[in-house]
């Protein structure tokens, strides 16, 4: 009798710990194997960008090796299109995707978001030879005009939602869609105000136009598979602590405020 007491226990401990290994979330795996996976498009300055050492660096980089220093873990990054975050998320590529998402209502059927890390806004860079004729994203709605974007982006779908008139062209990358409108192959880029900025500092685009004030509102965060609610929970008390503790304050001035590192990039 008490061995079959016994051996039922054991089967049952055993089924339970296999049914947990089972079910367990992204970081719980991570911090299994001693590696977090992120898949990144590093394309999104200065969130994601390669250096001309070849290495992906940017601001939400430095969260990521925050947080993997957190867990314990080395970071591994998965470069992506960023078509290809989502599938590849759902094939378990890599166990997160951290490349300057945006949460949307959309995205949020497909995959479960992290608090938000940050807030930014689509902008437009325009051909110079637009100067007094378009100051707004109303005055660019028109047929005359040629708008490019970046395929798969809150970029693009802005343009498609405000600017339905004019003609539209995605780009596999934002250096693709600035270059568009530096040789006069389009009027006006659409992308997120952080890159459009930084794209004007660079010698080759100084003659651009740019409409500073956003004209959407659009927090970035962290994706993970739908259901995964212990790694989201431990991520969203990740980026509260990082912002009570100073953390968060000194890598937005390194990239947003010092300029330094762009030199650095290629």
């Amino acid at each position: 009798m008490f061995k079959r007491y016994g051996s039922a226990w054991l089967i049952g401990v055993v089924a339970g710990i296999y049914a947990g290994w089972l079910n367990a979330g992204a970081l719980d795996d991570a911090v299994r194997r001693g590696v977090l996976k992120v898949g990144t498009t590093p394309t999104y300055i200065p969130f994601e960008m390669t250096d001309k050492q070849g290495r992906i660096v940017g601001f939400e980089i430095d969260l990521l090796q925050t947080m993997s220093r957190a867990l314990g873990v080395e970071l591994e990054l998965v470069a992506v299109p960023y078509t290809e975050l989502l599938p590849g998320l759902m094939t378990k590529q890599f166990d997160l995707i951290g490349s300057g998402m945006t949460v949307t209502q959309e995205r949020n059927l497909k995959l479960n978001f992290s608090d938000s890390f940050i807030v930014v806004g689509q902008t437009i860079l325009l051909h110079p030879s637009l100067a007094g004729r378009v100051s707004s994203i109303e005055d660019l709605d028109s047929a005359e005009y040629r708008v490019a974007a970046i395929a798969g982006t809150t970029g693009l779908a802005a343009a498609q939602r405000f600017l339905g008139a004019a003609r539209l062209s995605s780009f596999a990358t934002p250096e693709e869609g600035v270059r568009q409108v530096v040789e006069g192959k389009a009027d006006a880029f659409v992308h997120d105000a952080p890159y459009n900025l930084i794209a004007m500092t660079r010698p080759e685009n100084s003659a651009l136009l740019v409409l500073e004030q956003p004209f959407t509102f659009e927090p970035l965060a962290f994706g993970l598979k739908k259901g995964d609610y212990d790694s989201l929970n431990w991520i969203n008390h990740f980026l509260n602590q990082v912002a009570q503790d100073g953390t968060y304050d000194r890598l937005h001035d390194k990239w947003f405020k010092d300029t330094a590192w762009m030199a650095e990039i290629d």
